[in-house]
Order: C-alpha cells, then structure tokens, then sequence
C-alpha cells in the first residue's frame, strides 16, 4: 500500500523536528528553568523555617517576660500589702496613743469634776442641813406649840439625815 509507505516518508520528518522540539524545550526547562524554581522553593522554606524559628524565639521570650511580669507585679502586690499593713499598723499605733492620752485627760477632768461635786455635795449637805434646822425648829413651833432649841433640832435632823 502506498499510502502507508507515504506516512513514513512524510511523517517522519515531522518526529524529528517534534523530538528535537521537546528535547530543546525538556532541557531548556530542566537546565534553566528549573534550578531558578527550586532555589525559589528553597529559599522559601528556608525563610518559612527561619519565620518559624523567629516566632518561636519571640513566643518564648514573650513568655518568659510574661513570668517576669507576673513576678515584678506580684512582689509589687506583696510590697504594697507590706506597706499597707505597716502603714495601718502605725495608724492604730497612733490612734492608741491619742487615745491613751485623751483617756488621761477625761480622767483627769472627770477626777477635778468629781471633786468639784463632791465638794458641792457636801457645801448643799451643809446647807440642807441648816435649811432643815430652821424648818424643824419652825414646823415644831407650828405645828406642836413647842419651842425647840437650834440645838435640838440639829440633832434631831442629824439622825434622821444619818439613818435616809
């Protein structure tokens, strides 16, 4: 058949050329396109790793200036109940003393107060029972008819003063 001994002659140039096409293309991309997309692929998982150290580093010293924090923030707490205790400690320190000291003045006014009414007392006593005499005296005469003495009726309003 000539036909079939046509397609060899024709088409045989054509592989040629299509081998030729794709070794030209195969080793344009395997000798040069190649090499640049892996050293892209490369240099991109190194700067992945590299970012992914980098973030590890700064969330371990995130962390650790997140212990740091804490502790400074709890030592300042500490310091600052310390300071507060003290700090109360002298106020009722100083309370005490005020009050020791008021204490010491009522009890020092309250004892002059005292005295004074002591000292009234018995000035009223006194006078109480001398009213108290001359009422005597003037009820009896009143009352009885009786004449009694100043005498008389200072003692008489000494028992009764002495038993009430």
């Amino acid at each position: 058949m000539p036909q079939i001994a046509q397609l060899l002659e024709i088409y045989a140039s054509q592989m040629f050329w299509l081998l030729v096409t794709f070794g030209i293309i195969y080793f344009g991309i395997a000798r040069m396109m190649l090499p640049k997309v892996e050293a892209t692929m490369v240099s991109r998982e190194k700067k992945i790793a590299d970012d992914l150290a980098a973030a590890e580093q700064a969330h371990a010293a995130a962390e650790t200036a997140d212990d740091e924090g804490e502790q400074i923030l709890s030592d300042a707490r500490s310091e600052a109940q310390a300071k507060a205790s003290a700090a109360k400690a002298k106020a009722a320190e100083d309370a005490e003393k005020r009050i020791g000291k008021a204490d010491a003045e009522i009890s020092e006014k309250l004892a002059a107060a005292e005295a004074e009414v002591a000292k009234a007392r018995s000035k009223a006593m006194l006078e109480i029972e001398g009213v108290a005499k001359e009422a005597a005296a003037d009820i009896a005469s009143k009352v009885a008819g009786v004449e009694v003495t100043a005498v008389q009726a200072g003692k008489a309003v000494g028992r009764v003063m002495a038993n009430g």
